[in-house]
């Protein structure tokens, strides 16, 4: 084998993979075994093996990793001959056999792909047109129903949301009309043009002669429907993956594909990566100690190559500000022994377990990054009751008093913001001035005036009972309430999950604003606040510091040490998990979090979380009782107070006793 790699650095489990290279293969890869490299391994033994580079196609699910894959075997083999394989997305893959076939079906030859502001716009108007702007219907709403509907291949028309449905049908009928696809339409008509078209499908199995699929254990069933179109006999299929991390059943991800790849395609040889370079035997214990109660899972076992490792640390401690504080004074120690901010991870399973740790964190000036968490300010219910907070406090700012206006809907449409706006810019003044501007109210209709008459008296009287002393936090939240402001919110969200996301960033919102106040700030401190750290947000994942993470971002990525909070039933597994049955998918979860600590892995549990602004008792994870007790040291709050505090006691002692010593 050329450059890069020579077979006698790899181990018995990866040089038999790289070696298997005819007919359908399964490689089980566990985490941190080696998997990226035992695939671009094999995929030049094909090169060296004399299979010509246009005949072998990858695809992985992103371009990011295509490109990395990609280099690496160029790397191997030389640019010039890596440069003719095809290494793309399952999206990339189907755009290159539609600008083939497409007209089988019926397009035109040169289609496009409505993406982005094209597809956001074009189905607003449909909204409009349809009077889903009554119920203040989103863009975004929309697309997430019809993307769903077509990965599952059910009729858009089917859609439960009967408005919804209606525009996904229009939707569908105008990018046809355009002779235009979406993102979506990429997969469904790629699998189709190979399915009904054998000369089609005949010659990409021609040109792809030998497949290589990774991540696996993430491809919905359309995907594995394409696969089989895709692969002829003798079935040159190798995909990578690992069943035991399997953790996107929510977003369509069949984890059947790996449980049933010998259903799709026949014998496969099955090598297991089970060698682990990653984490210390400690750690993998446990993670082991947990997987196997997943029922169904292909047999597997992670080998440490690294013996011995701290014990895998369980703490419980009494609430969620305690975890944070404890955590990030941990961080501190650490820092002063000579470890780097990047060489911590704190992991979460919901986003709304990262505020309390951000306060944290920011009050001692640590900088930290956030992966795969949509930043707190950047949520509309977040942005939302921000802006009654401005108008409350200076409601001569237009940019919020629009953004409130009409939400909830008040009879305040946009055609009188736009007058509004117009009138005020005419007469110099702000929005505000113009709403209890009498000559303004004379020019629109009775009924409008009356809404603008109710909402600008609510406003004034809101204000005067803050001049009259009263607390802001409470004052807010009566507010919001007299508004039926979250009956609004929950009408927009079409499942539980975000109905239990915009909850919380209400309450946590209100709860910061309590906060604030008590300490004794101003209603225009706590705002500059807020707009400093909305600031601080901006382009987070590329700043370097603790690495804050959702465990599904953190899948493939490894840290020297690693915490894991909320360990609690309910949040991990979710208490959705019960109700839906993928208890299994939330151990998978857990173990992905487990699996990417390379030294030291610390996880904690709270006797009490505050959630939606109140202090709620939590009971701990029954996962803890999966854990192997040889491999786990377990701890409360109170102990290692309890031994900080002694151990200053001893020094004070010691000092005391030198002191007496020196006299």
């Amino acid at each position: 084998m050329s450059a890069g790699f020579s077979i006698e650095s790899l181990n018995k489990a990866q040089r038999k993979a790289v070696l298997a290279l005819k007919g359908p293969v399964l490689i089980l890869a566990g985490a941190g075994t080696g998997k990226t490299r035992t695939v671009t391994c094999r995929m030049s033994a094909l090169l060296e093996n004399g299979v010509k580079a246009e005949n072998v196609l990858a695809v992985t699910f992103t371009n990011k990793s295509a490109a990395e894959m990609a280099e690496r075997v160029m790397g191997m083999v030389g640019k010039k001959r890596g440069k003719a394989l095809t290494v793309c997305t399952f999206h990339s893959l189907c755009l290159r056999i539609l600008k083939r076939d497409i007209e089988s079906l019926g397009y035109k030859k040169k289609f496009a792909v409505m993406a982005g502001g094209d597809q956001t716009g074009m189905i607003r108007q449909l909204i409009v047109r349809k009077g889903g702007r009554q119920i203040n219907l989103k863009p975004g709403e929309v697309m997430s129903e019809i993307s769903k509907a077509k990965n599952a291949e059910l009729p858009l028309s089917g859609i439960e949301d009967e408005l919804i449905a209606e525009i996904a049908v229009a939707y569908q009928n105008e990018l046809r009309a355009q002779n235009a696809v979406d993102f979506d339409d990429l997969l469904l008509l790629g699998e189709r043009v190979l399915r009904e078209y054998p000369e089609v499908r005949v010659y990409w199995q021609d040109k792809f002669r030998y497949v290589t699929v990774d991540e696996f254990q993430d491809t919905n069933s359309l995907q594995m429907k394409l696969l089989q179109q895709l692969v002829g006999e003798p079935y040159n299929i190798c995909v990578v993956g690992d069943d035991d991390q399997s953790i996107y059943g929510w977003r369509g991800a069949q984890v059947a594909n790996i449980l049933q790849f010998e259903r799709f395609f026949p014998n496969p040889k099955i090598i297991r990566l089970e060698e682990n370079y990653r984490s210390t035997q400690a750690v993998l214990e446990v993670a082991n100690s947990l997987i196997r109660h997943n029922l169904g899972r292909r047999e597997k076992k992670l080998k440490p190559t690294i013996p011995g490792g701290d014990l895998v640390r369980l703490v419980s401690m009494p609430g969620d500000q305690e975890e944070a504080e404890w955590i990030v004074s941990e961080i501190v120690m650490q820092r002063e022994e000579g470890r780097v901010l990047e060489d911590f991870a704190i992991l979460f399973r919901t986003n709304g377990q990262i505020r309390k740790m951000e306060e944290v964190l920011r009050e001692e000036k640590i900088p930290y990054r956030m992966v795969g968490a949509q930043s707190f300010y950047d949520r509309k219910e977040v942005r939302d009751v921000l802006s009654y907070v401005q108008v409350l406090n200076q409601p001569e700012l237009d940019i919020p008093l629009l953004r409130i206006l009409n939400s909830p809907p008040r009879g305040i449409g946009n055609t009188t913001s736009m007058a509004a706006l117009d009138w005020s810019r005419e007469k110099d003044q702000s929005i505000w001035e113009t709403l209890i501007d009498g000559d303004f109210l004379f020019q629109v209709s009775k009924k409008v005036r009356n809404s603008i008459q109710t909402f600008t008296s609510q406003v004034e009287g809101v204000r005067r009972s803050l001049i009259d002393g009263m607390h802001a936090g409470i004052v807010m939240d009566q507010w919001l309430r007299e508004m039926d402001f979250h009956e609004w919110l929950m009408r927009q969200c079409k499942t539980d999950k975000e109905k239990d996301a915009r909850r919380e960033g209400v309450s946590t919102t209100i709860a910061s604003l309590t906060e604030a106040i008590k300490k004794g700030k101003s209603l225009s401190d706590f705002l500059d606040q807020a707009a400093l750290d909305a600031e601080k947000e901006d382009d987070l994942e590329k700043k370097s510091g603790v690495t804050l993470i959702t465990l599904h971002a953190a899948k493939g990525l490894e840290y020297p040490i690693v915490y894991l909070v909320g360990l609690e039933e309910g949040i991990l597994p979710h208490k959705r998990s019960l109700e839906e049955g993928t208890r299994d998918e939330e151990r998978r979860l857990l173990y992905v979090g487990i699996t990417r600590a390379q030294e030291k892995m610390t996880m904690t549990y709270c006797a009490t979380r505050v959630k939606w602004g109140k202090e709620e008792a939590c009971e701990a994870s029954s996962f803890i009782g999966e854990l192997n007790p040889d491999w786990v040291h377990e701890e409360g709050y109170e102990d290692i107070m309890g031994a900080e505090a002694s151990e200053e006691e001893l020094r004070g002692f010691f000092s005391a006793m030198s002191a007496i010593l020196d006299d």
